[in-house]
């Protein structure tokens, strides 16, 4: 896998492997539900599990408010049906699974994020933050500017306000 694009692509893609590494429990029941899937049923199994799990209706036929866990779920889950898919050798697939996955989230996903005011929400929210050693490093670097600056100003205004001392006669 090349570098990510965007900002957008290295906000998932960070979320995504922090989710695996966090909640792994939740994704290892994932190869159980897939165990019968077969190059005709995967699209159809993968949408209908994203369909029930993240955007079920709520009573009255509305959906409910989309979250932004919901649509990191939505590609997480893509790539586990596709590793399953191309570890079972239905390499396939894995084009169909893509476009699939593609047309639900522009179906789906996207007029919930266009009305919530675009990806910017979930760059900030998932994307990778700097680590406490950088902050500080960063506190640091600032204090230690600050440190310098005083010192300078410091010797700066001490010599303005103390007068030159005369010279001193050392001949006696």
């Amino acid at each position: 896998m090349g570098p990510a694009p965007t900002s957008c692509c290295r906000a998932l893609r960070h979320a995504g492997d922090e989710l695996l590494t966090r909640f792994p429990i939740f994704f290892r029941r994932w190869p159980r539900v897939f165990q019968d899937v077969t190059e005709k049923t995967a699209c159809p199994t993968l949408l209908s599990i994203l369909d029930e799990h993240f955007f079920a209706p709520v009573p009255g036929g509305q959906r409910r408010e989309l979250a932004w866990s919901a649509v990191l779920s939505v590609y997480v889950l893509a790539g586990q049906m596709a590793l399953h898919c191309h570890e079972r050798g239905m390499v396939v697939v894995l084009p169909q699974l893509k476009e699939c996955v593609g047309a639900y989230v522009e179906r789906v996903v996207c007029p919930e994020i266009r009305d919530g005011g675009g990806w910017s929400g979930f760059v900030s929210r998932f994307g990778e933050k700097q680590g406490l050693e950088g902050q500080v490093k960063r506190g640091c670097y600032w204090t230690l500017l600050a440190l310098a600056l005083s010192i300078l100003t410091y010797f700066l205004w001490k010599r303005m306000t103390w007068p030159a001392l005369p010279p001193s006669d050392r001949s006696h």
